[in-house]
């Protein structure tokens, strides 16, 4: 009998945890602007009626945005595209009154750092050797 009180509280404990809806969605960003050229993830959380959060993939937003393609979470602009920013718009599939938007501006200078060659290295090293000698 205690068996089966303990495995009735375990199930509806289970199904309480499995009922709770998203209430609202909201963008949580890894970066402050977009990169063009490359996957640019765009992470979603759901806020759910316990208070807690849980991030929310592809299969349970619908994103669309101002110009780019879509690859699950990851937005992809194209190297060519003149945009400044791009609108945002993640829709909850199972509510989609539930729905937030966001303006990303787009990366305006990619710092390029120059290298060293392999022979600028090379004599590097060996003046710092030579002067430890």
């Amino acid at each position: 009998m205690k068996k089966l009180t303990i495995l009735l509280v375990v199930i509806i404990a289970s199904f309480a945890t499995k009922a709770q809806k998203v209430e609202s969605i909201y963008f949580n960003l890894y970066v402050d602007s977009l990169k063009k050229g490359v996957y640019n993830y765009i992470n979603v959380d759901g806020k759910l009626s316990s208070g807690s959060f849980l991030p929310l993939m592809a299969d349970e937003v619908q994103f669309s945005s101002s110009c780019g393609k879509w690859d699950g979470n990851n937005l992809i602009i194209d190297s060519a595209s003149k945009a400044d920013s791009v609108v945002i718009t993640a829709v909850l599939k199972a509510r989609p009154e539930v729905k937030k938007m966001v303006t990303i501006y787009m990366k305006k200078i990619d710092i390029i750092p120059v290298l060293k060659t392999e022979k600028e290295l090379l004599e590097e090293w060996e003046k710092k050797g030579k002067k430890k000698n």
